[in-house]
């Protein structure tokens, strides 16, 4: 009988050990992949004012539109937590956008090599941001998953394991975009 007790004490202690170390390891992959995310949001940072700084002398009406732009990168470069983050890089995206599309109204600018290399690079770095956003929310949901269930949630709970916060879109982008097709003469 003794030896049955003893079992299942040790079977229990290499459960919450491997439960405990499940956590940590999600948690640290939770780390990396936000870094990633920092690392992409870096890149795009970093290649913004020199978006701008091509456009600006073919868009001398649109200053107040530059001036955005580099507000809201400011302020997306200063965010700390992933909640100020993704509201910060909600934003930017909204006022690269206005970008995007005033710069359709400007023949020479969008024949500009250098304007189109850097449009290319924002794209492909905002497609990396966000296959890397939807890998770190998969780990959050699957840490945050574990803590919540029972019997692991007893380990998440004991250990004062924290749920994770998840890098979710701000309320504009969420809004579906219009498009209109008809044709004007």
């Amino acid at each position: 009988m003794g030896w049955v007790i003893l079992a299942i004490l040790f079977l229990a202690a290499i459960w919450i050990v491997w439960t405990y170390n499940l956590l940590v390891s999600l948690y640290h992959r939770i780390q990396n992949a936000w870094k990633q995310i920092d690392v992409q949001l870096k890149r795009r940072h970093d290649l913004i004012p020199n978006l701008v700084e091509a456009v600006k002398g073919y868009m001398k009406y649109e200053q107040d539109t530059l001036e955005k732009v580099m507000e809201a990168r400011s302020k997306a470069v200063a965010s700390r937590s992933v909640k100020e983050t993704a509201d910060a890089e909600g934003l930017l995206s909204q006022t690269l956008g206005r970008i995007f599309a005033l710069m359709e109204n400007y023949p020479d600018l969008k024949a500009n090599e250098n304007v189109l290399r850097l449009q290319e690079e924002l794209t492909t770095t905002e497609n990396q941001i966000a296959f890397a956003r939807q890998y770190y929310n998969d780990l959050v949901m699957r840490f945050n998953m574990k803590q919540e269930v029972f019997p692991s949630s007893l380990v998440a709970g004991f250990f004062n394991f924290k749920p994770a916060e998840f890098f979710s879109i701000p309320e504009p982008e969420r809004a579906t975009p219009r498009v209109d097709l008809k044709l004007t003469a």
